[in-house]
């Protein structure tokens, strides 16, 4: 027996899948092919037709045939013994057998049809064993995909712990210079605590000596994000090490910064945080206040917007925060001015006199012969918080829109922002996810500059500062082809100096020791809108 070609055919004459075992044309299988249709008549019984040349074995399947194509000296009954094994191995690939089914998986087909036949002559396989041969399951296969695993899983193991390493260390260093003055400190917090029991209380849920306003009592949190452009869930490590000993030292200090280098040959931007010795309250971005009174209005913005225009979320909650230098100068009120928008609602911690704050927009404590506490650590205690929500899109400072399309093998990606006349952004940076990819993009067109974080995935455009000379701005670059939705999430961070609230302090109201009719004590105010979400999706 000699098969010729094995086929699977429409009732109309069209091929779906179509292999040959011997030395023909294409043009030759694919005439014998179509003439196979006009040869079976209706109402037969026959599993076979013979020609001048050639034998059509065949088995109708549903709307299909099954067809061998002999030559006429073949053994007839090994023909139909092939055919029935033929029949048998399509419904293990192809759970439909019409031609949708077949056409989807043609290959796995082909490849049967190969086991089951080899140059002509049918191989003494069954269909498990064609199963097992098309799966072509291998243990070096296996074995070699557990050693990369493993390889990859004691990589990760390794980072870990140099990173808590790394963690390690800021802590014993913070433990080293917090000794320095930690004595100093407990002898002069003795008596501030014991004024500040008698008069703010644990009663109120605020606690006492040095750290009033900081803990739960305002239920507020006080935390300002610096002024950096440091991206959340960027690394951020230290430089110097505990000083228990110098071999110590310098060991830390050599993995630490080995460590910090292979990160930055990824790609991964490294922010130094060296604090101030003897001050680990201190940040560096904020620089610790010179002036005997300072007030901080920070906003915190969390925005969702809808890939295709319009709102998700949009929500700005405000603190107003005092950090008292002298206790001297805690004798005060603050007098402030907010804007006029009544979607804000404002609310004043317990302590504060609430009947003052509505009737003449003065912040001051309930009992005026008591002072605010002075020397409080981070960015002070919060007097007065708000919120703001609101689904207007004109409310939005920054409006991103991204385009992508598919040109070819190419998809070109055209990404605009608008601001808002009302603020001035700073330090814009508009993160947008990419494809993997190991060559940084074509960027065709920017205005700004941008950069690849190719160990994220990441390209980031960042505006320094948009005022009114570029309210607007877009950029162009191009990726292999790639579906739409990779590039969302897109992801913002920015900072302002004009807020929402349009919060002010308008002035320091002194209540003794300041001297009467004179100009009140010297404060500094500083104003800041950062984002705390903000997403294109």
């Amino acid at each position: 027996m000699v098969v010729l070609a094995a086929s699977i055919i429409s009732k109309s004459g069209k091929a779906l899948v179509s292999r040959q075992f011997v030395d023909m044309s294409r043009i030759r299988i694919e005439g014998l092919l179509a003439a196979f249709p006009k040869l079976v008549g209706s109402g037969k019984q026959h599993t076979y037709v013979e020609t001048e040349n050639v034998r059509y074995v065949y088995q109708p399947i549903e709307s299909l045939y099954l067809l061998l194509v002999t030559n006429k000296q073949s053994n007839i009954l090994e023909d139909l013994d092939t055919l029935r094994l033929l029949s048998k191995v399509i419904p293990e690939f192809s759970a439909s057998l019409d031609e949708e089914g077949i056409c989807k998986y043609a290959f796995e087909l082909i490849f049967a049809f190969d086991e089951v036949i080899s140059l002509g002559h049918k191989e003494n396989v069954t269909v498990a064993q064609v199963k097992q041969y098309i799966e072509m399951e291998s243990h070096e296969e296996r074995l070699h995909k557990l050693v990369l695993q493993s390889k990859i899983n004691e990589t990760k193991d390794v980072m870990k712990r140099k990173a808590n390493e790394i963690d390690k260390s800021k802590i014993e260093r913070g433990k080293m210079d917090k000794g320095g003055y930690s004595s100093l400190q407990s002898m002069g917090s003795m008596g501030s605590i014991g004024r500040m029991d008698s008069g703010f209380g644990n009663d109120t849920g605020i606690s006492s000596g040095n750290n009033f306003g900081s803990g739960s009592g305002f239920g507020l949190s006080s935390d300002i994000d610096s002024f950096s452009t440091k991206s959340k869930g960027k690394a951020s490590a230290a430089v110097s090490a505990p000083s228990k000993g110098m071999g110590m030292k310098l060991g830390k200090n050599q993995r630490a910064n080995q460590f910090l280098e292979s990160l930055k040959a990824e790609g991964e931007v490294i922010v130094e945080d060296v604090r101030p010795r003897g001050n680990p309250g201190s940040r560096s971005a904020a620089p610790p206040p010179t002036d005997p009174i300072t007030l901080t209005t920070e906003e915190k913005l969390s925005v969702t917007l809808k890939r295709d225009g319009g709102v998700s979320n949009f929500d700005v909650q405000g603190t107003l925060s005092l950090q008292v230098l002298n206790q001297d100068d805690g004798f005060i009120q603050v007098q402030i001015a907010s804007g006029d928008n009544p979607e804000i609602k404002f609310k004043t911690h317990p302590n504060i006199n609430k009947e003052l704050f509505s009737n003449e927009n003065i912040l001051g404590l309930k009992d005026p012969n008591r002072p605010f506490p002075a020397g409080q650590s981070g960015d002070g205690l919060g007097l007065l918080k708000w919120r703001l929500q609101s689904k207007d899109e004109s409310d939005v400072p920054l409006t991103i829109n991204c385009w992508p399309s598919v040109s070819g093998n190419e998809t070109y990606v055209n990404i605009e922002y608008e601001a808002s006349s009302m603020f001035d952004l700073q330090n814009v940076v508009i993160s947008v996810p990419l494809p993997a990819l190991r060559e940084a993009p074509n960027v065709k067109q920017i205005d700004g500059e941008w950069r690849f974080d190719s160990r994220n995935s990441m390209l980031e455009w960042s505006i320094v500062l948009i005022d009114d000379s570029n309210r607007s701005g877009s950029m162009e670059f191009v990726v292999p082809s790639v579906d739409s939705s990779a590039f969302f999430p897109i992801s913002v961070r920015f900072s302002a100096t004009t807020t929402f609230s349009g919060m002010k302090v308008v002035s320091i109201v002194p209540l003794k020791g300041q001297g009467q009719g004179g100009s009140g004590p010297k404060f500094t105010q500083r104003t800041q809108l950062v984002t705390e979400s903000y997403q294109v999706v």
